[in-house]
């Protein structure tokens, strides 16, 4: 976890001492793994539903699951009860749940749990359940520890047996933190053994210690040990890539190690948008679980008290921000590489597509944009999302993508007739036929749209020295945006250090943000939010004012 509603996580990077001891339990690890007699087979016990067979997630008819998917505080907002729907409707296979075991926030009821555990399915979701309680701790003094989070789930036995095929165990969420990590491994073995000793046959997943990211390779080191524990070998280790994996070479370094020892592992969470610890490299870490076929799990949902790591704003599907925007639509990301699983749709792959979407109707016409909306289309799974592209002849071109039936196409020519259709696409990536077209004219250039902007700045978190920004620009004119500039000027001297969702120049206090390829377009009554860190003296006054693209905008 890096941020809740209602906790947060310290990320400690490494100090050159520090960096020494981490290589040497890097290098320690890596011998670990390498062991030449090591292979992560499971020791010959019958798989009832998930189970690991040579270091990969397998669903009980032997076929391989790959987990794209989400992760969603549950046990803070226990009232959205949608966010499941709306998150499978987005394209993901898997969910974590956030639990708590009752040691630090309020227990979850057998009854809720099986409550989720049921909407997960209807849902067609595998349900990664996790106990929250357990975070940091050694460092965190109001963590509970893996032993009281096993007693939980063995009080959960009943709700969570035969539910073998859709539930993964995960014992604790990020259960130590930079104190003594070392710590870590036989409390871990010791919760394995005692969930078997219950009678447990879920696959169970493992999280690693130093707040999930394991900088000093304490779970490298001694995954082999922490398998071998596991009479069944249904085990899965999870490695959290925050700040700590910030190039390329640490994230391929690490996912690789496991792989090659057939250890099973996957990307429990991960984040993308830079913070005060760093920047992490949130495209290698989505490119190379694509290559190696690992999980991943994006934090989170909604909800958190740093909203860079909202994936959809207000627990909206509609309003995905940049960050959700990455995870959904991507490269790599969970719309284009998810399958569903097995267990949900027969013995095989999901190959049916979706049937053709109703011919678009367009509105809101103006000399540079138009708004289209069209009746859905039908799905044996689920419709995750529409493709408008733009027809010419017997060519066609990409014009914008939505997971509603609505979308505002921008960047046209004035008194310029454009022809559109719609395809629609389900998780499996299977897309429909072509929708009829429409035809639309964009209107007369008048020669002075209605442009207006209002732009929202507010502090995110500060500390000595430095501070986390984050400013709305929101289109308040009758036409769409297709391209901006934003300029203003600090008034205490701060300068930025690393943005999101622009590219920023600075000359003095004088400020400049040209924009990401993301977040180009704004729609009428549309907003996009950027994200940055900065440094800052004693005091750090908010800009008073903003010109986007040289027009004043109101400050909200």
């Amino acid at each position: 976890m890096r941020s809740t509603g209602n906790t947060s996580r310290s990320t400690t990077r490494t100090t050159p001492l520090l960096a020494v001891v981490a290589a040497l339990a890097t290098l320690l690890g890596l011998l670990a793994l390498a062991a030449p007699a090591a292979r992560a087979q499971s020791p010959g016990a019958a798989a009832t539903g998930l189970h690991v067979s040579d270091g990969r997630l397998l669903e009980g008819n032997g076929n391989d699951f790959v987990m794209r998917g989400v992760n969603h505080a549950h046990t803070w907002y226990p009232g959205e009860t949608q966010s499941l729907a709306d998150i499978k409707a987005l394209g993901a296979n898997t969910v974590r749940v956030v639990l708590s075991d009752g040691h630090r926030w309020t227990r979850n009821s057998p009854e809720d749990v099986a409550a989720v555990v049921d909407d997960c399915k209807a849902n067609r979701l595998i349900c990664v359940l996790e106990v929250h309680d357990t975070t940091g701790y050694g460092e965190e003094a109001a963590a509970g520890t893996l032993d009281h989070a096993a007693d939980y789930w063995i009080s959960l036995k009943d709700v969570l047996a035969g539910e073998e095929d859709y539930v993964i165990v995960n014992i604790g969420n990020e259960p130590w933190g930079n104190t003594n990590p070392q710590g870590w491994t036989e409390p871990t073995i010791a919760a394995v053994k005692k969930l078997r000793a219950a009678g447990f046959q879920h696959t169970i997943m493992v999280d690693a210690p130093n707040w999930g990211q394991d900088w000093q390779g304490v779970m490298r080191a001694n995954a082999r040990s922490v398998y071998a524990a596991d009479p069944t070998g249904n085990l899965i280790f999870s490695i959290h890539m925050y700040s700590v994996f910030d190039t390329a070479q640490e994230i391929t370094d690490y996912l690789n190690a496991f792989v090659a020892a057939e250890l099973p592992i996957l990307i429990g969470e991960f984040g993308g948008p830079a913070d005060q610890w760093g920047d992490p490299d949130e495209d290698t870490m989505m490119a190379t679980a694509e290559q190696l076929d690992l999980g991943y799990l994006a934090w989170s949902w909604s909800g958190n008290t740093d909203p860079i790591l909202d994936l959809a704003i207000g627990f909206d599907p509609a309003r995905l921000s940049s960050w959700g925007q990455r995870i959904f639509h991507g490269a790599n990301g969970i719309a284009q590489t998810s399958r569903e699983a097995t267990v949900f749709g027969g013995t095989g792959p999901d190959t049916q597509p979706p049937t053709a979407p109703g011919t678009p109707a367009a509105s809101a016409v103006s000399p540079t944009s138009v708004t289209l909306t069209w009746p859905a289309a039908d799905d044996n799974v689920a419709v995750t999302g529409y493709d408008v592209v733009r027809v010419s002849g017997t060519g066609e071109t990409p014009a914008a993508s939505a997971t509603t039936t609505r979308a505002t196409v921008s960047g046209l020519s004035a008194e310029t007739a454009y022809t559109f259709a719609v395809y629609a696409k389900d998780a499996a990536g299977n897309r429909s036929p072509r929708s009829a077209t429409v035809t639309v004219t964009t209107g007369k250039d008048t020669g002075t749209p209605g442009a207006g902007c209002a732009v929202g700045y507010r502090v995110v978190n500060q500390w000595p020295g430095g501070f986390q920004g984050e400013i709305t620009i929101r289109n308040t004119g009758t036409t769409g945006i297709n391209g901006w500039t934003l300029a203003f000027t600090f008034p205490d001297g701060q300068t930025i250090t690393n943005m999101w969702g622009g590219t920023p120049a600075q000359n003095g206090t004088a400020v400049t943000v040209a924009a990401a390829s993301y977040t180009a377009g704004i729609p009428t009554s549309g907003s996009v939010t950027l994200g940055f860190t900065g440094t800052r003296a004693t005091a750090n006054t908010a800009p008073t004012a903003f010109a986007l693209n040289g027009t004043a905008c109101t400050v909200s």
